[in-house]
């Protein structure tokens, strides 16, 4: 009878600690977790803002290439008037002088 009851308690004393070990494992577990949520929030948030900012960058250098371009344009196409202007300036001259 001795034997049944220490074996008795040897079971029941294991399963205690196995199950207290599982409860302290989950709790671990759950911790691991909640750290692992936080640090990809944390890399999301950071891939986020570097989308951003390369899109940021692209705008600018678009915008910017747009603006030169326009400045070029605009610089020919005044100077082409003023050439003009100053080429039918003489043919008018020309004919006023010719009559």
């Amino acid at each position: 009878m001795q034997i049944r009851k220490t074996g008795t308690l040897l079971l029941a004393g294991i399963l205690t600690l196995g199950m207290t070990s599982t409860f302290a494992l989950s709790q671990d577990g759950a911790k691991q977790d909640m750290k692992n949520a936080g640090h990809e929030t944390k890399d999301a948030a950071k891939d986020t803002g570097h989308g951003i900012s390369t899109g940021s960058q692209k705008a600018y250098h678009k915008t910017s290439e747009g603006t030169e371009k326009a400045y070029h344009k605009t610089k020919r196409g005044t100077k082409k008037a003023y050439h003009k202007t100053a080429r039918g300036t003489k043919h008018v001259v020309h004919k006023v002088e010719d009559k």
